[in-house]
């Protein structure tokens, strides 16, 4: 999107940046959808009223959604409150891998599940782009955290402060774990009713699958328990938090694979493949190496 804020209705408090990089992969919808949420760039331009940056500032964040945000680009327009000052820890490569996925792992288990300290917390596709995130955020908010994948992908999700690893393709995750507090399931289908059975009285399951699944959460009452879907939104606040645990050193984006926009497809192609572990990046033209 290159055209620059102008006076009007939401465009007044727009910024206009340069993203260097690009993450949170869309899904392919139906044409001409513009493509991409997450962003890590340069903000190049500020609308009337805008106090929160300036010309220059290093930004990260998720515009719009879920409305389309048009981040697959060389500038993109964003409302102020949408964007957050990027982790200096972070370069914008690591930077545009988190608000999406990010957002998504914190407003789940903070926003909804209040996770606290000594909860026991499940994750399923632990190794994933939400659920690599979510593990570290529950760790920082000292929960025991254990999380579902593949063997091969145990270290890395051990690496990422798991206390426990359960092979989902050897092991009924349903019959060996149990008491937890919280579930998060971003697989869906069969997770979610089969995640109830490790639940504690009044445990709670966070879907991010389908909000089509009103059965589970019927089902979740009738055992005194509780589940519900949630979809991520656009929060300044959740953003700043992120950073403010990439500042201390309790949450890092892993990157998977770097392309450039140009081979957005392939991009997606990866992502839907299901073997991604953590994020897939796009960058811009504007990203060269050794600038972040």
């Amino acid at each position: 999107m290159s055209s620059r804020p102008r006076r009007g209705t939401g465009a007044r408090r727009c910024v206009r940046s340069s993203p260097r990089a690009a993450g949170g992969l869309a899904g392919t919808g139906l044409p001409p959808v513009p493509l991409g949420w997450d962003l890590s760039g340069t903000v190049e331009a500020v609308g009337i009223g805008v106090t929160l940056f300036r010309p220059g500032d290093e930004v990260f964040g998720m515009p719009r959604h879920p409305a389309p945000a048009g981040t697959y680009a060389e500038y993109a327009t964003s409302p102020a409150r949408h964007l957050a000052h990027k982790p200096a820890a972070l370069d914008h490569v690591a930077a545009a891998a988190l608000p999406l996925a990010g957002l998504t792992a914190w407003q789940a288990l903070v926003d909804t599940a209040d996770v606290r300290p000594g909860q026991r917390v499940l994750v399923h596709a632990a190794a994933g782009g939400v659920g690599h995130l979510a593990v570290q955020i529950a760790k920082a908010r000292g929960a025991y955290v254990i999380g579902t994948a593949s063997a091969a992908k145990h270290g890395f999700v051990r690496s990422l402060g798991a206390d426990e690893a359960v092979d989902y393709r050897t092991t009924d995750f349903a019959e060996a774990v149990s008491d937890v507090d919280v579930v998060l399931d971003t697989v869906g289908g069969a997770y979610g009713p089969r995640s109830l059975c490790t639940l504690r009285p009044g445990g709670l399951v966070v879907s991010l699958a389908s909000p089509a699944e009103a059965a589970l959460a019927d089902g979740a009452r009738r055992l005194g328990l509780r589940a519900v879907f949630m979809a991520v939104e656009a929060d300044r606040a959740g953003m700043q938090a992120l950073a403010d645990l990439v500042e201390r050193g309790e949450l890092r984006p892993h990157v998977a694979e770097v392309l450039p926009l140009a081979q957005a497809a392939e991009a997606h192609a990866l992502s839907q493949s299901g073997r991604t572990t953590g994020k897939i990046v796009l960058t811009t033209a504007a990203h060269t190496p050794g600038n972040g």
